[in-house]
């Protein structure tokens, strides 16, 4: 059996390379690999990747000297936006992959947040090993000050670090300077909490990919420029309602109940700006994609049968929990929560239906041209 092709594949998962080095990722071969590694060594010597590229090199010049047959590249991803990055990612490894005729790989990084793309990248090729490349240090006083020093200074680390514990000085002493100390702990420690939620459940990221979307539709000239312009109003205006219906029904207790009471103010204008930026996404899809239409097809529809569904749910609530303001009486309450889940699930129903009816059709047409082609 005739031994396959081995690939020594380095991820620079943040784009070091790209960032400060200036280099165009993917990077393929031991020249290109070398020079990669010596122009962002002469950016950042203290730089861990730059070690990652050449204990790749090593490696590859350890199968040549063993007479297997290897490739070596360097695939980067985003510094900014991690989930553009991993795209990025699996693009590049596409086109090492057909590009070198490799049939497995042997992974090297220079830490954990690289190997979150490990799945990406078994899904794409055989893994036969991976290689963690760590820099030693002086265990001393000295060295360990140094090292805090550097993760401080390190733009990552002292986003995560500084900018909760700043948000939080400053709202202390806001909430000292407008009279209300008892509110000031309960506020900090909300605010902070929250903002580790988002960055724990990587909701930052959707945020920070959604932003990259609005700005490359501005860039290009989409439709979808102008729908998510739209959906982002809708949304403050949902929150304003939300909250303007909170202080409505402030009186009734619980957290619970002060959330419902803000969805039920603000589920339909949030329901409205998703239908805006589907039907800019499903615009944009028909007139630069026509072949992808039945997987944005269905958007809408779910969107509006979600928000159906739960502004009658949390109607229903409000109309069974004694608030004397609320004007929905129970009776009332039982109609619009059985209504509103019948139309949900009827459209989308209808929904899933014309996503299989447009995928078919669209199946026929490019099934037909494309032999039409060949």
């Amino acid at each position: 059996m005739t031994p396959g092709r081995t690939l020594v594949l380095c991820i620079d998962r943040d784009d070091d390379i790209g960032y400060k080095g200036g280099i165009e990722s993917p990077v393929v071969g031991r020249a290109a690999c070398l020079d990669a590694a010596n122009r962002l060594g002469l950016k950042d010597p203290e730089d861990s990747d730059v070690n990652a590229i050449f204990s790749a090199i090593k490696i590859f010049d350890e199968l040549q000297e063993r007479g297997e047959d290897a490739a070596i590249s360097i695939l980067a991803g985003s510094h900014t936006n991690m989930v553009e990055g991993d795209h990025r990612i699996a693009s590049g490894l596409t086109t090492v992959i057909k590009n070198t005729g490799v049939d497995s790989c042997i992974l090297v990084t220079d830490g954990a947040e690289d190997e979150y793309v490990l799945p990406i990248i078994q899904s794409r090729i055989a893994i036969s090993s991976i290689q963690r490349v760590v820099v030693s240090q002086i265990p001393n006083l000295e060295g360990t000050y140094y090292i805090i020093k550097k993760l401080l200074d390190d733009p990552k680390v002292s986003k995560t670090i500084f900018v909760p514990l700043g948000l939080g000085m400053l709202l202390y002493a806001l909430a000292y300077l407008f009279g209300y100390p008892e509110a000031a702990t309960v506020v900090v420690v909300g605010v902070i909490g929250i903002y580790f939620l988002f960055k724990g459940l990587g909701i930052d990221e959707v945020f920070g990919y959604f932003f990259t979307a609005l700005q490359i539709s501005l860039q290009k000239g989409k439709f979808t420029f102008v729908s998510y312009i739209a959906a982002i109003l809708l949304v403050i205006i949902g929150l304003i309602m939300g909250l303007t219906s909170l202080l409505v029904y402030y009186k009734v207790s619980g957290v619970f109940f002060h959330l419902l009471t803000f969805i039920y103010g603000a589920v339909g204008w949030f329901t409205v700006a998703g239908l805006v930026a589907a039907v800019g996404k499903i615009v944009d899809v028909y007139l630069t994609e026509r072949q992808a239409l039945g997987r944005v097809i269905v958007l809408p529809f779910f969107i509006a049968a979600l928000g159906a569904i739960t502004y009658g749910a949390s109607v229903y609530i409000l109309s069974i929990s004694d608030i004397p303001q609320f004007a929905i009486q129970p009776d009332t309450g039982v109609g619009y929560i059985v209504f509103t889940t019948i139309c949900g699930l009827i459209c989308a129903f209808f929904g899933v239906y014309l996503q299989s009816v447009i995928t078919k059709w669209l199946g026929v047409k490019y099934g037909a041209a494309a032999e039409g082609g060949g």
